[in-house]
């Protein structure tokens, strides 16, 4: 089962975290692998331990908020492998210095975020379905969070963002279909990387994993083995939806701490 083998999947963001994670476990299940991101020592790495495992992987170093390299993605995708039948839409994040209350909220706080998680999601997704078209379709995997179903303070256009990128899932499901192309989002709770680690200091990590049922926080290969079903043909008649991977999670710590911080303000 979940066998990818003769397969072509690219991920962009694929050298560090989640995205290194899907990387490896697409290239495990026997797929092509072509990664991109903005750290061209990390695709290596990456790139260099599919190799090393036996696999076939190519690195493009890009930033994927210039419109031009999606398209130059796919080309190169498939002029490399002869084919591509898999896009996962990884890169996102939102920055320290664009964090904030919506009400203080600043035209280059929202252009950077939204640009980067939900504009270069759609534009990856239409470069893909544009090479899959009339080649067999393939599978578009989002990957979302749960932000985009929850109330996410102080970053409310990162959860806006997302819940634009799993409507847009839908319709590119709908709008597509016809063409063979499948098109899903997953969804992460809290999931254990770098840079997930660098704000979770202290007793911060503590606390998330209170909110967690599973009694753990997730791990790069938690949200790769739901991309590696979502790629693989056992998923042929699954399209236009948003799989939650969470740990069964339903309430965020940064949604509670806000409400603290709210009612201290009201106090004094």
């Amino acid at each position: 089962m979940f066998d990818l083998t003769g397969k072509c999947a690219v991920v962009t963001g694929g050298g560090r975290g989640i995205g290194r994670g899907i990387s490896l476990a697409l290239a495990a299940a026997g797929a092509d692998l072509f990664v991109t991101g903005r750290s061209s020592a990390m695709l290596e790495a990456t790139v260099a331990q599919i190799r090393a495992a036996g696999g076939r992987a190519v690195a493009m170093p890009a930033d994927i908020t210039d419109m031009a390299v999606p398209g130059s993605l796919a080309e190169r995708a498939l002029a490399e492998f002869g084919r591509l039948d898999v896009w996962v839409n990884n890169a996102g994040s939102a920055a320290r210095e664009d964090v904030g209350a919506l009400i203080d909220l600043n035209e280059g706080q929202w252009d950077r975020v939204v640009d980067l998680n939900m504009k270069s999601a759609f534009f990856g997704a239409q470069a893909a379905a544009r090479a899959m078209r009339g080649r067999g379709g393939g599978s578009i995997i989002n990957i979302t969070s749960r932000s985009g179903s929850h109330p996410n303070p102080m970053t409310g256009q990162y959860g806006a963002a997302k819940a634009g990128v799993e409507n847009l899932t839908m319709t590119m499901g709908v709008e597509w279909g016809h063409m063979g192309i499948r098109v899903n989002a997953v969804a992460p709770g809290v999931v254990v990387t770098e840079e997930t680690m660098a704000v979770l200091t202290g007793d911060r990590s503590q606390k998330q994993i209170d909110t967690v049922p599973l009694g753990r926080l997730g791990q790069p290969h938690d949200i790769a083995s739901a991309c590696v079903y979502l790629a693989s043909d056992e998923a042929a008649w699954v399209s236009g939806i948003t799989i939650p991977v969470n740990g069964g999670s339903r309430i965020a710590i940064g949604y509670l701490a806000y409400l603290r911080k709210a009612a201290k303000a009201r106090e004094g």
